[in-house]
């Protein structure tokens, strides 16, 4: 693993966004746009590297399905802050019934610096971004700059191949529908559920789009409709389900909620069993679970243990995104009081290389490795001001 310097292609921004990537830029606090797509560097992997990281990404898969089995077989949900009968009813459900759930990504975030082994940071398997600039932009940069490189890269083909393997689970009577938050001001979202259409409609499925804020309520039968008063069957959203369970609507998904075998009338996808891995309680479940594996670092729920005093430890809430609320405490620093539930795991600087700070986003489609998107930031915690930079295999 290395970082190469490069010149940026003229008109570069133009060009990535015509490829879908329609936030390039990110706004700082001081107001400034400087660049979230980066291609004034580029990482170099070798291919025995690449297969060395694509074996490391699906055992930690496997060891997260197991951990998820853990916790249901253990009645151990509260473990995730999963407290409401309602919902622990719903994620249990959808475990046991996961052979006739959809279920398409997610995304290892991992510490790696090309020497040691890679480290599990956290598995974003429910609502993962930074797909666009995976699996599109960064493919069609190392073709223009490295014609005949090679890419960890098989994103587009993997998620094409999910839907046309999984179509059998959708149910039958209208489209899958496609949907993102309103709220969302840089089009990230938007982006992500749109190009994850497209995927759909080249393995031949019947879509539509639609925003969850455009999602009604009928009354009368009891069932999400469009703005048509078209029932929804089935729906992918870019939408937490800690949002979905919560919201004012919560108690509506609950009770028509399509658990597989024709139980509900709405399928959400991903399902609700990805509430399962998308919490950073799993960190510790794992290392319980799998004590010293070279993959994992050390964590807990109670509290930060030798941490404290020995490597320093990361306090990470057990929900959320792009760093927020994420604290980094040396050792013999001051304990953490966290305002919410935390998991505490061992400090682990991201790898420096100079003055970037690097971690490393590999994508799993269904159980299988499928690719890499890389995002550089300041400082140790990777938030909303990280830049994503291109790699290639030499």
């Amino acid at each position: 693993m290395e970082r190469r310097t490069i010149e940026p292609r003229p008109g570069w921004q133009r060009t990535v966004e015509d490829q879908g990537l329609i936030y390039p830029l990110t706004r700082y606090p001081d107001d400034t746009l400087r660049p979230y797509w980066d291609e004034s560097a580029y990482y170099v992997f070798s291919l025995p590297e690449v297969e060395a990281l694509e074996e490391v990404v699906e055992e930690l898969h496997a060891m997260c399905l197991a951990a998820a089995a853990h916790l249901v077989d253990h009645d151990r949900l509260a473990d995730l802050g999963i407290t409401d009968p309602r919902v622990a009813d719903a994620v249990t459900e959808a475990w046991h019934r996961r052979a006739e759930l959809p279920s398409l990504y997610g995304r290892f975030d991992l510490r790696y610096d090309g020497t040691g082994p890679a480290k599990m940071l956290e598995y974003n398997a429910d609502t993962p971004t930074s797909l666009v600039e995976a699996a599109s932009p960064q493919w069609f940069w190392m073709e223009e700059r490295f014609p005949g490189a090679d890419q960890w890269n098989s994103l587009h083909e993997r998620l094409v191949d999910a839907w046309r393997k999984q179509a059998t689970l959708l149910p039958p009577g209208g489209p899958l529908y496609f949907a993102h938050s309103a709220a969302d001001e840089l089009g990230e979202d938007l982006m992500t559920v749109a190009y994850l259409r497209e995927t759909a409609q080249q393995a031949g499925l019947a879509t539509d789009s639609i925003s969850m804020e455009g999602i009604g309520w009928d009354r009368l039968s009891r069932r999400f409709v469009d703005k048509k008063l078209r029932f929804i069957r089935s729906c992918f959203k870019l939408y937490p389900w800690e949002w979905l369970t919560t919201d004012r609507f919560a108690p509506h998904v609950l009770e028509t909620l399509d658990n597989g075998g024709g139980t509900g009338s709405t399928l959400w996808i991903e399902p609700a069993w990805k509430m399962l891995l998308s919490n950073k309680a799993l960190l510790a479940v794992l290392w319980e679970l799998y004590p010293g594996h070279p993959n994992l670092l050390p964590a807990y729920l109670d509290g930060p243990r030798e941490l404290a005093t020995t490597r320093g430890y990361v306090a990470k809430p057990l929900l959320g995104r792009e760093g927020a609320g994420v604290t980094v405490h040396e050792p013999g620093a001051a304990p953490a009081r966290p305002e919410r539930p935390c998991c505490y795991q061992e400090l682990a600087p991201l790898p420096d290389f100079d003055g970037n700070r690097v971690v490393l986003g590999a994508w799993v489609v269904e159980d299988e490795a499928a690719g890499l998107g890389i995002r550089e930031s300041s400082g140790l915690i990777t938030d909303e001001y990280a830049r994503f930079l291109p790699h290639v295999i030499l």
